[in-house]
């Protein structure tokens, strides 16, 4: 039997602030991966879609 899910609590202080500038810097560019990274990524997302049929 599953447990009933707990809301997601709200981000505070330090930590809201830290989160925020991270957000800004990945929607500036300044954070990404590279496409064989990404590939990687891809493909063990599709193994595991594949498994879930």
């Amino acid at each position: 039997m599953a447990r009933k899910l707990k809301p997601t609590p709200t981000l505070k202080g330090k930590d809201a602030i830290r989160f925020n500038k991270r957000m800004r810097e990945v929607d500036d560019g300044k954070h990404t991966i590279s496409k064989e990274e990404y590939e990687r990524m891809l493909a063990n997302f599709n193994s595991v879609k594949i498994i879930e049929n």
